[in-house]
C-alpha cells in the first residue's frame, strides 16, 4: 500500500506541474496574440519575441511532463468480446474493427458463425494524457465494397479502475450495433483487481 501511495503522490505531483505549465502556456499564448495586434514598434517586437520564447519553453516542458506522466500510468489490456447487433448480424458477415489511440492502432477482423471468430482477441494500449480512443467498425462485403457501420470516440479516464470493466460501446447513432470489450487497467505488471482481492 505504501508503494501505491507513493506512486499516486508522484502521479499527482506530475499532473499538478503539467497543469501549471498549461496555464503558463495559455498566458504566453494570450501575450503573443496581444503583441501581434500591437503596433510594430521595436519594444513590441522584442516583447513578441520573448512571449514566443516563453510559449515554446512551456510547450517543451509540457511535452516532457506528459511523457513522464504517461510512463507512470500503467497499461490498458483490452479484450475483444464481440459485436452485438440486434438481428443486424448474420452468419457469414465479416467485420473489421479499427481502434486508434494516439499513434497506437489495433486492427482486427472477424466473422459471424455460430459464434464470432476474431483474428486477435487482446491488445495492450499505453495510456495517454490528451488522446481519445477512436473506434471504427466496417462491414466487409466484397473486395471493393466495404460499408462503414459507424465510428465513435471514447474518453479513457473512466477506465482507470481497480476491477476489469465490461464496456458496450454504441457504434452507430441508433445504438443497433454495439462493440463489447473488457478492459483491465494494470500497473507494475499486476492487475489492480489482484491487489484488492
Amino acid at each position: 500500500m505504501r508503494r501505491l501511495e507513493f506512486h499516486l503522490s508522484k502521479v499527482e505531483e506530475l499532473y499538478d506541474a503539467y497543469c501549471i505549465q498549461r496555464r503558463l502556456r495559455d498566458g504566453a499564448s494570450k501575450m503573443v496574440a496581444a503583441f501581434n495586434s500591437a503596433t510594430g514598434s521595436k519594444e513590441a517586437r522584442e516583447s513578441l519575441s520573448e512571449a514566443n520564447k516563453g510559449y515554446r519553453e512551456c510547450t517543451e516542458h509540457m511535452c516532457s511532463l506528459e511523457s513522464e506522466l504517461e510512463s507512470q500510468m500503467g497499461e490498458f489490456h483490452v479484450k475483444m468480446k464481440g459485436l452485438a447487433g440486434f438481428a443486424r448480424l448474420c452468419a457469414g458477415d465479416q467485420y473489421e474493427v479499427l481502434m486508434r489511440y494516439g499513434r497506437q492502432r489495433w486492427r482486427l477482423r472477424g466473422r459471424v458463425e455460430v459464434k464470432q471468430i476474431w483474428d486477435s482477441e487482446e491488445y495492450i494500449f499505453m495510456p495517454l494524457v490528451t488522446e481519445l480512443l477512436s473506434i471504427k467498425v466496417t462491414e466487409l462485403k466484397s473486395l471493393a465494397n466495404h460499408v462503414v457501420v459507424g465510428s465513435v470516440s471514447c474518453e479513457m479516464i473512466d477506465l482507470f479502475c481497480p476491477l476489469p470493466q465490461t464496456l458496450a460501446v454504441d457504434i452507430n447513432d441508433l445504438g443497433t450495433v454495439k462493440l463489447n470489450l473488457e478492459v483491465t487497467w494494470r500497473y507494475l505488471n499486476l492487475s489492480w483487481s489482484l491487489l484488492f482481492l
